[in-house]
């Protein structure tokens, strides 16, 4: 049952991060229109499931006024609203008050401040710290978003029963995470990866949706495009089983997914997000439709 959209409002961002799976940066392009985010949310409210608005990127307040805009929109249909944000623009916490004031009187439920060594390396005084001081102080629901570095876990780390060495920290191995974070790391082998372990791609109850109508169930895996169906329907259409690409990834992972289109691949992989990653890019050609945008797997669009 779907609960959640979360708006991808700009591919853009200031930042071009190791760890980011959707390739974000200074480069990338798109971004949605107010009217085009005002149509889907009135939509998502006949579907009278979802209840929350999330408004993401990229970098969503590099459009600040149209960021605003949305958040106004969603409250107006009764959704509770959040951001995911890098808090660039807190470069003190009175700054970062004059940014969120408006977003407060907007009725604001929640922000999610990215603050890692992928963003601000060792820094200790951090524009995220400033945004939650100021969050604080106006009393919005806030927390600090944090990925951190992947690193290999020692005998003595882990859990393992056989005490081999495994992958620590929450790098998610898509996107621009497998050019720059997968070196050194441990690898298994691909056949034993057979399952989808991050999304619930039969049943998802969160949506990321793109600048360009894109309905990804997972970055890059497209259901479909809420330009040319309306998400109500869309969502109510959608069979995940007979989805080229859903399809054998719930019946037997990235495992299946390989021997199903015959992709020539390496032997090992970091784990399944690694393997799908990396099938479905050699995919892109075959299903342009179902893979996409290609700016999220590192190429032109």
């Amino acid at each position: 049952m779907l609960n959640g959209i979360h708006f991808l409002l700009t591919y853009k961002c200031n930042f071009g991060c190791d760890h980011c799976f959707l390739y974000c940066g200074p480069s990338a392009n798109g971004v949605f229109t107010l009217q085009q985010l005002d149509e889907i949310m009135a939509d998502a409210k006949k579907m009278e499931t979802v209840d929350t608005i999330y408004f993401e990127g990229g970098e969503p307040f590099l459009y600040f006024p149209l960021l605003q805009a949305g958040i106004k929109s969603a409250r107006k249909h009764g959704f509770s609203t959040g951001i995911v944000t890098n808090s660039y623009w807190a470069t003190s916490v009175d700054d970062a008050m004059l940014w969120l004031a408006p977003l407060k009187e907007q009725g604001i439920s929640y922000i999610g401040l990215s603050d890692d060594s992928f963003h601000y390396g060792t820094r200790i005084d951090t524009p995220p710290k400033n945004a939650y001081k100021a969050c604080k102080l106006l009393g919005i629901d806030c927390d600090y978003f944090c990925i951190d570095e992947p690193k290999v876990k020692t005998k003595a780390e882990n859990n393992s029963a056989k005490g081999e060495p495994i992958v620590g920290g929450n790098t998610v191995f898509k996107g621009r995470a497998v050019e720059k974070l997968i070196h050194g790391l441990p690898q298994k082998d691909w056949q034993g990866l057979r399952s989808c372990t991050r999304e619930k791609l039969d049943a998802p109850n969160r949506v990321h949706i793109d600048p360009y109508g894109n309905v990804h169930v997972c970055q890059g895996l497209i259901i479909g495009n809420v330009f040319e169906q309306p998400l109500s329907k869309l969502m109510k259409s959608f069979n995940a089983s007979s989805h080229p690409i859903t399809g054998p990834l719930i019946e037997g992972g990235p495992a299946l997914l390989a021997e199903e289109y015959h992709i020539p691949h390496r032997d090992r992989y970091v784990d399944e997000c690694h393997f799908c990653y990396t099938l479905r890019k050699s995919l892109l050609d075959e299903f342009p439709q179902y893979l996409a945008p290609r700016q999220v797997y590192g190429l032109s669009n």
